[in-house]
């Protein structure tokens, strides 16, 4: 239960709801959720939805571009067959890979000659591809598909990277609590950091190169942490969202009397409101209802016209807090770090490869 101080009132839920669609129809919400690829081939469906991918490219594209596409692919992955292309950032990096060149090639076979610009990445799941935890995610998953099938240098490589990105979330966590630089991007790039440092040190274990204990520990470390971070971006929302009702016309003037604290109603609010006319002389031009305004995060400013009364707005700007982390599907994040040590055996045993395929 929310506790409201003596100079506050409580909004109807019909208001705040209001507010939070006004807010959403404007893109306003913030978004710290893992984005679905990751959450789909760091899964146990890896491998089937990573041959659905590839099905469905396949069909989009004429008889010219799949033969392009199979021709670009075979010479990226050097050959037609990927040893454990299946599974975990193996698959995610093949997804990725899948994309860029399906998008190369119908780039090249169906645009004129001066519209074959490169295709480049500016976020990956989400993130900057530009931010350290973007960079080395992104640098890592291009690398894996030429390398795939040698399994000495996979595993080089993913604990070269494994140790980077290591680095770089403690300090990112650091920044994110002790030196106070909250955020919702922040939130995003250590959830998306974490799911594939996680999977990186699953997939060592599949090669080999670390013991169960160290994924395991590692996956109880993230889920510890994000439990702390999560009640951190809580407050973090309180302080930094603030909204504003629409004033009343200005040949009005409204004495306003709240109550409280008092128990939570759907159906009424705690204050009491007595209008009077302006003494004349006080009229103005443009004495309309000016709209109010909700700020979420500094930069995300919209204006509104949902009336309610000012006192109103402490209380809303609680119950918006609420209604943005319920938005966020963190359950969803969670269950990266909470499957049962049973779905994690099985993450550890896949073995599936990929094999290229004519459609």
């Amino acid at each position: 239960m929310i506790l409201l101080g003596p100079s506050l009132c409580l909004p109807l839920q019909a208001t705040v709801q209001e507010l939070f669609l006004v807010a959403r129809d404007a893109n306003a919400i913030p978004d710290i959720s893992l984005d679905p690829v990751l959450t789909t081939f760091l899964s146990l469906d890896s491998s089937a939805a990573l041959q659905h991918q590839y099905a469905s490219l396949q069909r989009g594209m004429s008889d010219q571009q799949q033969e392009a596409f199979g021709l670009r692919l075979n010479r990226e992955l050097g050959g037609d067959r990927v040893s454990g292309g299946g599974v975990g950032v193996v698959a995610l990096a093949l997804s990725l890979l899948l994309d860029h060149v399906a998008q190369q090639v119908r780039r090249n076979t169906s645009s004129t000659e001066t519209d074959r610009s490169p295709v480049t990445t500016k976020k990956v799941f989400g993130i900057s591809a530009a931010s350290r935890i973007g960079l080395i995610t992104k640098t890592y998953l291009s690398l894996i598909p030429a390398i795939a099938n040698d399994v000495d240098t996979v595993a080089e490589t993913t604990e070269i990277y494994d140790n980077w990105l290591k680095l770089e979330m403690l300090d990112h966590f650091h920044r994110m609590t002790a030196k106070k630089r909250m955020s919702s991007v922040a939130m995003q790039q250590w959830l998306t950091g974490a799911a594939v440092h996680l999977h990186m040190r699953i997939h060592q274990v599949r090669l080999h190169s670390v013991p169960p204990g160290s994924a395991e520990s590692l996956r109880f470390s993230y889920k510890t942490a994000l439990n702390r971070l999560v009640q951190g971006y809580t407050v973090y929302l309180h302080r930094n969202i603030q909204e504003t009702a629409p004033s009343e016309p200005r040949d009005i003037v409204t004495n306003e009397t709240c109550f409280g604290p008092l128990p939570f109603s759907s159906n009424s609010t705690a204050c009491k409101s007595d209008e009077s006319a302006s003494p004349e002389g006080h009229e103005d031009d443009d004495a309309g209802t000016r709209r109010g305004l909700l700020v979420i995060e500094g930069g995300r400013n919209i204006s509104h016209d949902v009336q309610h009364h000012p006192c109103e707005s402490p209380a809303i700007q609680q119950a918006l807090v609420l209604r943005i982390i319920n938005a966020q599907d963190l359950e969803q994040s969670r269950n990266v770090f909470l499957y049962p040590k049973k779905v994690f055996y099985r993450l550890v045993g896949q073995k599936e490869d990929f094999q290229l395929r004519a459609n």
